[in-house]
């Protein structure tokens, strides 16, 4: 069946599956799902909401597994116009419960509604053919929409342009996740299922995601937008349900997988004590938080040239992506369809090499957050994302990262960016990673702690960790603390959350 027609996201995702009629695009264990198959899913799913009532502007909360139901239903969902809001797995039940109060419609579960039972009190269960009204949300399930019969032509879409059409939840490594509001104009500017709008970073790596590896949960906004690349790029999606690195990657034979930092430098230092056969693998897009320079380049010496280094927030989508042949530590040339410009406290524009707060206008940016206007006031400036990150453009347009507005320890009445001091500290040989917060001082009122994941080989010394960053930086920003640590606390995104670093 065609699925065109003159209607918003997800057409450009409904045609990609219909170029793919006849080849897998998702793989889980032994079943294979063809294009085909999945459009099926997707035009029987949005029948079924849509004879639970569900239209255009209805909040739609997902609490599923990673299956090709589940990411049908993803497009099902937009197809019909509805808000679209992921409950992705691990988070606590007050916050599920609090994503649920967001204007839901209709809450959709696999079978046996295990990611939500436990978190909703007194559910109702409703057949498809129940109407969305009412305070209560209709409990409905996978298999039940699975259940209707798609109608005939081409698949209806209903998203209206204004109309929010994602709720993304930020990771919360700066507080309390924010739910970040998309458009269905956004969603369908953007560039993830248009080949023609590929910019070369995205087309480069876009050709070695022959194998996605997809896992965790599709209600993420990264694991979702690569999984619909690979397959537009005429890729598999390939579900590990056991996603332990290097394993998945052997026993899957992947081409691809996005990675954050923490498991990047497992998966080096796993590969230093017993290689594992990664003949497969030519792209990890690492993604989470900066990279370090010298960290980047080990990866590219151990692991070969597939290391994507990838920069974005949830507010922006894909900032800019670094691929194997830029310099390490950097996140690459932002492409033609993204503005940076790079400014100082008072809102300037800084000259290139000069460290400033990056302000960006992306196609397929937020537009606020849900229903907190004063905190989208704060970052939705005059059609900008204010990210509140810290950066440089070097003299060839690439851009580094440097650290956060906000991650700062105050010595002696003077602020200092922990950024910074995190990545001189990572650059000790002895230092895989490095995370620093700040501690009550009696002396300077806030003094530096440094958590630091050794090497290999052997544990940091505090005194040579405060002379080189000393040297750098200033005493200051030496550390006054030093606890080493075998890995950082992570967040349900996956990570780091130096927030658990202390009580």
């Amino acid at each position: 069946m065609s699925t065109r027609d003159t209607g918003p996201f997800p057409r450009a995702v409904l045609d990609a599956l219909a170029a793919a009629a006849d080849r897998p695009v998702f793989e889980h264990g032994a079943r294979l799902v063809g294009g085909a198959e999945l459009l099926d899913l997707v035009e029987r799913i949005a029948a079924g909401l849509r004879g639970a009532g569900v239209g255009p502007g209805d909040g739609v909360a997902l609490l599923l597994g990673v299956h090709a139901e589940a990411f049908a239903t993803i497009l099902a969902a937009h197809a019909v116009g509805a808000r679209v809001v992921g409950v992705r797995p691990g988070l606590p039940d007050a916050q599920v419960r609090h994503l649920l109060g967001l204007d839901i419609a209709a809450v959709v579960t696999d079978s046996s509604g295990a990611h939500a039972s436990h978190a909703i009190a007194e559910p109702h269960p409703a057949e498809p053919s129940s109407t969305a009204n009412g305070d209560t949300p209709l409990m409905l399930t996978v298999e039940q929409l699975c259940e209707a019969r798609a109608g005939s032509g081409p698949l209806r879409l209903g998203g209206r342009a204004a109309d929010v059409a994602r709720l993304t939840h930020t990771s919360g490594s700066t507080g309390m996740p924010k739910a970040c509001a998309q458009t269905y104009a956004a969603l369908t500017a953007a560039w993830v299922a248009r080949p023609a709008a590929w910019p070369p970073a995205v087309r480069e790596l876009a050709s070695r995601l022959d194998r996605f590896l997809v896992f965790g949960t599709l209600s993420s906004q990264v694991v979702f937008d690569y999984a619909v690349l690979a397959i537009a790029a005429g890729g598999t999606a390939v579900v590990a349900d056991r996603p332990a690195l290097p394993d998945a990657i052997t026993r899957l034979r992947a081409s691809g997988c996005v990675i954050t930092v923490p498991r990047l430098a497992k998966l080096v230092a796993a590969q230093r004590r017993a290689p594992a056969d990664l003949s497969t693998l030519r792209a990890l897009m690492v993604s989470g938080s900066p990279l370090t320079p010298d960290r980047h380049r080990e990866a590219l010496d151990v692991l070969g040239p597939v290391v994507f280094h990838g920069y974005g927030q949830t507010e922006t989508g894909m900032i800019s992506m670094a691929t194997p042949d830029d310099p390490p530590g950097s996140v690459g040339v932002p492409p033609a369809a993204v503005d940076v410009e790079i400014r100082d406290p008072a809102g300037t524009p800084v000259p290139t090499g000069v460290d400033g707060e990056l302000f960006v206008r992306t196609p397929a940016q937020a537009t606020s957050y849900w229903a907190d206007p004063e905190r989208s006031a704060e970052v939705f400036v005059g059609g900008w994302v204010r990210t509140r990150d810290l950066g440089r453009f070097t003299p060839t347009g690439r851009l580094r990262l440097t650290g956060r507005t906000r991650d700062v320890v105050i010595v002696n009445a003077n602020l200092h960016h922990v950024g910074p001091i995190e990545q001189v500290i990572a650059e000790h040989p002895d230092v895989a990673e490095a995370y620093v917060v700040a501690v009550p001082d009696d002396e300077t009122g806030e003094a530096v702690h440094a958590f630091v994941v050794p090497t290999a080989d052997r544990a940091p010394d505090l005194a040579a960790l405060r002379d080189l960053v000393t040297a750098r930086l200033g005493a200051a920003c030496a550390p006054a603390r030093l606890t080493v640590i075998a890995e950082p606390p992570l967040a349900p995104s996956g990570k780091p959350d130096k927030r658990l670093l202390t009580p």
